[in-house]
């Protein structure tokens, strides 16, 4: 999927975002497809559908899933049918207005160590972009990222806006084990770990931030629409935010967009 105007203004709604495709998908589920691309009109479309739908719920309801370009619409069949479901999508749609798009964003400053113990890919990442590891940290920290959807585990962010010249391709063998908290690039994206699991990206950091944490009374850190600010930290810093987090004191820096 290709990535187009990733910053937090947005150029006007397309025709294929205004007018979705409704596919049926199984006996009891839609997929309404605003696009193609991975943009920020597309993309607010799909959340700007999704609110519209918790806030006005149709008969049989049951679930929604939403991704970069489209959202999963799951229904009971005992209580209503796929046409009736997509009538009231298509009409739900055709309300939502471009200041979907113009809605207060939160901005995340969080903190990464680049540091080598931390970043045990970020080597190869500046020879395959033939830059310095340097380099390739301050690109990688001066981008504005937006939160395009959740996935893969709870909390883990798919971020769109990184600068191309240090996009890279997944490890040829993923690894069995990959710290909470790691930074990594897989091809045109970043993101964070934020759980120990298996995975293929190419680490260059950590945060010691939790991006999940189920003993939060909001488990997830940062939403969907939201935008992450990477700040470089030293190890000695890393290591006292991450005793703050450990403490409960620690509270990440914010302002609105």
């Amino acid at each position: 999927m290709e990535e187009k105007n990733t910053g937090i203004g947005a150029a006007p709604l397309s025709e294929a975002a205004r007018f979705p495709q409704i596919r049926p998908c199984g006996d009891s589920s839609l997929t309404v497809v605003f696009g193609n691309s991975i943009s920020p009109e597309i993309n607010d479309r799909v959340y700007g559908l999704m609110q519209a739908l918790q806030e006005n719920p149709p008969e049989g309801l049951v679930e929604m899933v939403p991704s970069f370009a489209s959202l999963l619409i799951c229904f009971d069949r005992r209580r209503t049918s796929r046409e009736r479901m997509r009538a009231r999508v298509l009409e739900l749609a055709g309300r939502i207005s471009s200041d979907v798009r113009e809605k207060k964003k939160t901005v995340w400053d969080i903190p990464v160590c680049y540091s080598s113990r931390f970043a045990p890919d970020l080597k190869s990442v500046a020879e395959l972009c033939h830059l310095s590891e340097e380099e390739v940290v301050a690109r990688h920290s001066s981008g504005l990222y937006r939160i395009y959807m959740l996935g893969f585990l709870p909390g883990f962010v798919y971020l769109g806006g990184m600068d191309q010249s240090i996009a890279c391709p997944r490890l040829p063998t993923p690894r069995k084990k990959i710290p909470q908290g790691a930074v990594g690039i897989g091809g045109s994206q970043t993101g964070i770990y934020p759980l120990e699991s298996p995975g293929g990206w190419r680490l260059i950091g950590s945060t010691p931030v939790r991006m999940y944490d189920p003993s939060r009374a909001e488990p997830v850190l940062c939403r969907p629409g939201d935008f992450i600010r990477f700040i470089p930290v030293s190890t000695f810093d890393y290591y006292d935010i991450a005793r703050d987090v450990s403490r409960g004191t620690w509270q990440p820096e914010t302002e609105e967009a």
